[in-house]
This record gives structure tokens, C-alpha cells and sequence, in this order.
């Protein structure tokens, strides 16, 4: 499906299903897994399963983005579940609840916000990898897979 989108230049985001199933049917590299996490363990567990599965097939580069981070003590569990991972920390933000009750896109209620704030932040990384090379497809294509665990 992602080769079909295949144009100069192009960024493609694949919003996946959580779990280990998506990471294991991907058949060629993209640019970056962005693998996401709650700082739970059964999240860090899968997490860390899909780390692993993406860079042992030599899938991409792995970002890890830490969700609802709600204090130091999360985000040592995170940090220590990823000690190798370029991670992303996600404060649990109740202004982006808020957004979201009412319908609003977080980043226009809620700019300023540290949870709107640190994924603009991660949308900047991203942007800033380089692309994989696809001779097949006779293009440069961005590929973001977002596996939500």
C-alpha cells in the first residue's frame, strides 16, 4: 500500500494498530518506526518487543514516543526500558483532553501546552531524518510507520 503513495519528496504517516503484528508483516525499511509507549509495563514490554523486531530486521530508524508521561518516576521507567532509543517524552497534558472533548485539534486549542508542544517536537525530528533511497519505486519517499503499542 505505502508503494503506491511513492512520489519525490513525499512524507507519508501509516497510523497502525497496536502490537507486535504490524512490525512483523513489514517487508521492506522505511525511514523511522515511530514505536509508541505508555509508561505501563505491559506497554513497555510490547514496546521494547517492537524496538527490538524493527532493528533487528533492519526496518528503520526507531523513535520511541512516550505517551502520558505523568511524572519523573515514568519517565526513569521509560528511559529505562529504552536506554539505546532516540525517546520522545509525552507529558500527560490536560489541556489536550480537553481539546479533544470538545472536538478541537489539540494543537489549535492548545498550542502552548507541554504535551502539544513535545509532539510538535517529534514531528520536528522526524523531518529531519534522512530518506530511504527506493530504486524499485524511482523516488525518495518518507515513511513514518506509527506503531501504537
Amino acid at each position: 500500500m505505502l508503494g503506491q503513495l511513492a512520489r519525490p519528496d513525499l512524507v507519508v504517516v501509516a497510523d497502525f494498530e497496536g502490537g507486535l503484528g504490524t512490525v512483523m508483516r513489514l517487508d521492506h525499511p522505511v525511514d523511522v518506526v515511530v514505536v509508541v509507549v505508555e509508561p505501563t509495563a505491559k506497554s513497555l514490554e510490547v514496546g521494547r518487543r517492537a524496538v527490538e523486531l524493527v532493528r533487528e530486521g533492519g526496518l528503520g530508524r526507531v523513535v520511541v514516543a512516550a505517551n502520558r508521561v505523568g511524572d519523573a518516576e515514568d519517565a526513569a521507567r521509560v528511559a529505562a526500558a529504552f536506554p539505546d532509543a532516540d525517546v520522545i517524552l509525552v507529558p500527560d497534558d490536560p489541556a489536550i483532553v480537553e481539546a479533544e472533548r470538545h472536538g478541537y485539534a489539540p494543537l489549535d486549542a492548545a498550542p502552548q501546552s507541554p504535551g502539544v508542544r513535545a509532539l510538535v517536537d517529534l514531528t520536528e525530528r522526524l523531518l529531519t531524518f534522512p530518506a530511504v533511497q527506493d530504486p524499485p519505486m524511482h523516488g525518495v519517499v518518507r515513511r513514518l510507520n506509527v506503531l501504537d503499542t
